[in-house]
């Protein structure tokens, strides 16, 4: 891995995420269990002994915020460059305004919203022993059922629309297709002479896109420099090499003339086949991706192989990418992935600050959280929940499901159940807040 330079992606002020980011507070310090969701991939690279990075950040006052946190909590442990981008200019974009810094032969390009204990190394080593010019992480997409206080707004935690529908070849290392699910509808499209190539096509729509790759670094550099439209990496980038990589167009060294049209399709020269989905087509005996056509080597030569690492399903992967997944990964990570913590839970399977106060009779379940300098009055409970830093809670107060983050006061008789309630907002007396997000005025 020592030879792999690291981008990580950790976006802006992604309005999706509203109320929840500000200007105060933008994605990457997003908190999950107390910590910022970055600190999760910076430690999983660290980890790796990945200690040089460079971090890109949408929008110069986000940068500056996120530049003096790393330089903060890292000092001494990682050699971080934070580099600013317009807003909304993609990860595309994001990409090729630090491009010119890329000087190594592999790029792993990693998303900073990403929660994983999934080694970059795993994902690197597939990347070299196929010599491949883009490989990917994925992993089984998480699916939950009704949450305890039958509130539906955690009931999937995989909508349609977050699906992956991902064509691999017999041995589930090769990425030969690659689709979002909005994209589909009752049938996909796959080019023949993929089948021809492969003989046998798996298609998998229980898999993640998980956003971590390793890229060859000149093939990357060509396409961002030649395709100067594309704007994402997962939707732009990734098909553009899946769909050429039984073509001639890519060698060794970069990028030759591509003969894409204007809207991202294969041209109508290059037929294609029609299959139902989560079907196994084309059954035969499967031949080597390389062995396209004995007689004409040089696109043997050119043709260059796209390759996916699929994790375990014992690792733990999600992407703080919605509201409702910043409340699921803030579950998970004090519930069943709390080793991604870096906490040590108490017998009662939960962690309370000793600097913490609780009134008489006040209870705080498994599976929560109360951080420093916070203080709860009489007869309240917590289940499921994560409090932050020196908030003032009440008494007679319910926290379910929830998280409220720093300097937050509550009020005597509130119900919270299902919510997000952002840091330096109050709550009068007897509020209730079912499946709702909070911020200051």
């Amino acid at each position: 891995m020592m030879d792999f330079q690291v981008v990580v992606l950790a976006g802006g002020t992604a309005k999706k995420l509203a109320p929840l980011v500000s200007k105060e507070v933008p994605k990457a310090l997003l908190p999950v269990a107390n910590r910022p969701v970055l600190s999760y991939v910076l430690e999983l690279l660290e980890s790796s002994n990945l200690k040089d990075l460079i971090v890109v950040v949408e929008g110069e006052d986000a940068a500056l915020r996120v530049g003096g946190w790393i330089s903060g909590a890292y000092v001494d442990r990682l050699h971080v460059e934070v580099a600013a981008v317009p807003e909304d200019v993609g990860t595309a974009g994001a990409l090729r305004a630090v491009a010119h810094h890329l000087t190594a032969n592999d790029v792993l390009i990693v998303s900073g919203d990403l929660v994983s204990d999934v080694p970059p190394g795993a994902v690197a080593a597939t990347h070299r022993r196929h010599g491949a010019v883009v490989t990917t992480l994925l992993c089984y997409a998480p699916v939950s059922g009704p949450s305890d206080t039958g509130s539906s707004a955690g009931k999937d935690k995989v909508k349609k629309s977050r699906y992956n529908i991902v064509g691999l070849d017999p041995t589930r290392q090769l990425l030969l297709h690659i689709a979002a699910g909005a994209e589909v509808e009752k049938d996909i499209r796959v080019q023949k002479n993929i089948l021809r190539a492969v003989g046998q096509l798996e298609i998998r729509a229980d898999l993640m896109d998980a956003h971590m790759y390793a890229f060859k670094r000149t093939v990357l550099q060509d396409v961002l420099d030649q395709k100067d439209t594309f704007h994402s990496i997962r939707q732009d980038v990734l098909p553009y090499l899946v769909r050429t990589q039984l073509r001639s167009e890519i060698s060794a060294n970069g990028l030759h003339k591509v003969e894409d049209n204007a809207n991202g399709r294969v041209s109508s020269q290059n037929y294609v086949t029609w299959m139902s989905q989560h079907r196994e087509i084309a059954p035969s005996a499967y031949q080597e991706l390389l062995a396209l056509s004995p007689r004409s080597p040089e696109n043997a030569l050119r043709t260059h192989k796209c390759c996916a690492y699929i994790a375990s399903k014992s690792k733990y992967c999600a992407r703080l990418n919605s509201i409702q997944a910043f409340s699921d990964i803030n579950r998970d990570v004090v519930g069943e992935a709390s080793h991604l913590s870096g906490y040590s839970f108490s017998s009662q399977n939960n962690i309370i600050h000793p600097s913490a106060e609780l009134g008489s009779k006040t209870t705080v379940g498994p599976q929560c959280m109360l951080a420093e300098g916070s203080q709860m009055g009489d007869k309240c409970s917590v289940k499921r929940s994560i409090i932050g830093r020196h908030c003032r809670i009440g008494s007679n107060v319910k926290i379910v499901n929830s998280v409220v983050m720093n300097h937050v006061t509550i009020e005597d008789g509130c119900l919270v159940q299902g919510s997000v309630i952002c840091s330096n907002v109050h709550l009068q007396e007897r509020v209730v807040l079912k499946d709702c997000q909070i911020s200051p005025m």
